[in-house]
């Protein structure tokens, strides 16, 4: 495993983290102690970044996060979201980037994950009712009360970034980013660069698209966060040619496609840290065996062209 500083200022960490969405059954039932074997596994390989959300199963998830690294939280950066609330009677996502009502789902994501400070949290600004900078600043005093180490932000706009990063200095970026689709704006990515914040790319297996393993017209099971979003849908065989692309690149470089995606990522720079999910021991290892890829420049070029990048700004669903 190699790591890297979350940005300028923020904490090293792991070059490749576990996000935790996969863990939360969004890809299909995840049985509790599979799950807690697969974060212990991931501790004692090497990864120091664990990326979760407080309603990921009802608050579940962040408990067995919890668990996992009792008694060896020093050797761990874990982060969660506040102003996403909860899963609504239909299955959405509600959000609320109110002050005070931020401070509550921090209390509650400390009494869930056993600490006394988080080390990185989220805001989410999917919500927009109120301006950014009361959210952040709130943010900020739980930062002097020592409950959150650093700050980061999830689904900001360009302006939300340099609003928030005014307030408090953000520590990473939230987004969508993979060689398949770079859903967040070309112009935040350049700003969170120019600013010194990391970025941390979450699906960066395109929900396992890019790893050969599921198609874009796919059938899932009931439940399946997949089967709402539109890159799976009718009408999406262009993303294809792509794959095709990525994995006889891959082939030519002894690769799967799936650690060549992740490479890719890499080799975007040494602040962007891919946080893949998944429920399988054996994918865990070989999403972290990336990190000892070096792609050679012109590949990592080629790569950049091999999908459509014309709907950036069409995220198939927000970044949760």
């Amino acid at each position: 495993m190699r790591y890297t500083r979350l940005g300028r200022r923020g904490p090293v960490v792991s070059s490749i983290g576990l996000g935790s969405l996969a863990l939360a059954g969004a890809y299909g039932r995840a049985h509790e102690g599979d799950a807690d074997r697969l974060v212990r596994r991931a501790l004692d390989a090497g990864v120091t970044l664990l990326d979760t959300s407080a309603f990921y199963a009802e608050g579940r998830v962040e408990r067995l996060i919890g668990r996992a690294v009792a008694g060896r939280s020093d050797e761990v950066v874990v982060s969660t979201r506040g102003g996403v609330r909860a899963l609504g009677p239909a299955g959405q996502v509600r959000y609320d980037d109110d002050p005070a009502a931020l401070e509550r789902d921090c209390d509650a994501s400390l009494e869930r994950l056993g600490a006394e400070c988080i080390d990185l949290y989220y805001l989410h600004c999917r919500d927009g009712r109120g301006p950014v900078e009361e959210s952040m600043g709130r943010l900020a005093e739980l930062v002097r009360a020592g409950k959150i180490r650093y700050v980061g932000l999830t689904n900001g706009t360009l302006r939300q970034l340099r609003e928030a990063h005014a307030v408090h200095p953000v520590t990473a970026l939230g987004v969508e980013y993979s060689v398949w689709g770079r859903y967040a704006d070309p112009d935040l990515i350049a700003a969170a660069r120019e600013l010194g914040i990391a970025l941390v790319a979450a699906r960066p297996l395109g929900r396992g698209f890019l790893t050969g393993r599921v198609r874009v017209d796919a059938r899932f099971e009931a439940g399946d966060w997949r089967g709402d979003d539109p890159r799976f849908g009718p009408g999406q065989d262009r993303h294809c040619a792509g794959l095709q692309a990525l994995e006889a690149a891959a082939a030519q470089l002894d690769l799967s496609a799936g650690r060549l995606a992740l490479a890719w990522l890499l080799a975007q720079g040494e602040h962007t840290v891919p946080v893949p999910s998944t429920r399988s021991q054996v994918h865990l290892e070989m999403n972290l065996a990336a990190a000892a890829v070096e792609l050679p420049p012109e590949v990592r070029d080629k790569l950049a062209g091999v999908f459509p990048l014309d709907d950036w700004n069409q995220s198939p669903s927000p970044l949760v």
